[in-house]
């Protein structure tokens, strides 16, 4: 069964992961393809996979394109029934693919995620994707076990699989007709939210995004960029405007004039703080999204599709700003779960 499967690493100068976590992906995968998709290191990652691993494939990508164009370049150069994106800092456990595959029995599934928790915290979920994502009213990504910075202790509250809005990319199968047949991740992403962009588009087309968390992997998280990395709130900034403007089924303007006068008073309580560089991160977000907006606007218009089709199942129609903040919610099940869709 597991044959159909490629699992796919994108690397880029990560030796030091591939040297921890890569040996626990070949001790519980032996079934599937392992391919490490390289974005022209120059480090020596590909010497030390030739040396210790001669059995993983390696796609060699001719430059650094970020995490969206690398694996474009990458997978349409693999034959696989499901492709299965890896980050290099993930840690896999026994039996970790079968909840998966099992999940795409459902033909109208496209794409799964496991459960998903610290290296470093091993009874904590992990920010990138926890239990299955999830977007709020406004599109602000959430997940069960996550709300924005604050993570859960995983106490199996969030064991049953269930259909989600979207899966992390740290660790996605998703079918490889429907990554193709949708041109992959936007390139204009090159790193960071775009799978929920990928999810969205998916969704649009009524198919299903699950978490099967019977399957547990460990993500160290921030392998590339900390997560308070200034770098890293530019391309979130960014990116969630970028999304929108794609896949917003919606009147846009009302809704994207709202969303960037939330992201202004993100940026003056940073610049209330005196944390100038996470300030400056958003007003440059905001200038590389206006520079953008005719692109963006053009993709929208190329991508309409009716909305009848769309799948809606995990939208949460309440503000995930006023309950953290507001409301001092901090846990996912503590939300009023008849305003999920």
């Amino acid at each position: 069964m597991l044959k159909q499967v490629a699992i796919v690493i994108l690397n880029w100068n990560g030796k030091h992961h591939l040297e921890r976590f890569l040996p626990s992906v070949v001790e519980h995968s032996s079934d599937a393809r392992i391919i490490v998709a390289d974005n022209a290191s120059t480090d020596d990652s590909l010497e030390f996979l030739s040396a210790n691993h001669p059995q993983i494939e390696i796609v060699r990508n001719a430059e650094n394109g970020g995490f969206a164009r690398g694996y474009n370049e990458a997978l349409a150069q693999i034959e696989s029934e499901f492709f299965l994106l890896l980050n290099s800092d993930v840690q896999v456990t026994k039996g970790w693919l079968d909840p998966l595959v099992k999940a795409m029995d459902d033909p109208q599934v496209a794409a799964c995620q496991p459960k998903v928790l610290s290296v470093n915290n091993p009874h904590q979920f992990e920010h990138a994707g926890a239990a299955g994502g999830f977007l709020d009213v406004n599109y602000f990504p959430f997940c069960r076990g996550r709300i924005f910075e604050l993570t859960e202790k995983d106490k199996n509250q969030y064991d049953g699989p269930m259909e989600i809005f979207w899966a992390t990319g740290a660790c996605l199968l998703i079918r490889s007709t429907c990554f193709l047949n949708e041109n992959g991740f936007d390139e204009d992403f090159f790193a960071h939210m775009e799978e929920i962009d990928l999810c969205w588009r998916l969704k649009r087309k009524g198919k299903k995004i699950m978490v099967a968390p019977a399957s547990t992997v460990y993500h160290l998280g921030g392998g590339t960029l900390p997560y308070s990395s200034p770098t890293k709130t530019y391309l979130n900034f960014r990116n969630s405007l970028f999304m929108l403007t794609k896949n917003h089924p919606g009147w846009l303007f009302p809704k994207l004039l709202w969303r960037l006068t939330i992201d202004g008073m993100a940026a003056g309580l940073f610049l209330a703080k005196g944390e100038f560089r996470q300030f400056k991160a958003v007003f440059n977000a905001h200038m590389s999204f206006s520079r953008k907006l005719g692109t963006f606007l053009r993709k929208r218009k190329a991508g309409k599709i009716s909305k009848d089709l769309y799948n809606p199942s995990g939208l949460f129609t309440g503000n995930i700003l006023w309950n953290r903040f507001g409301k001092g919610v901090t846990e996912f099940s503590k939300l009023n779960q008849r305003l999920f869709k």
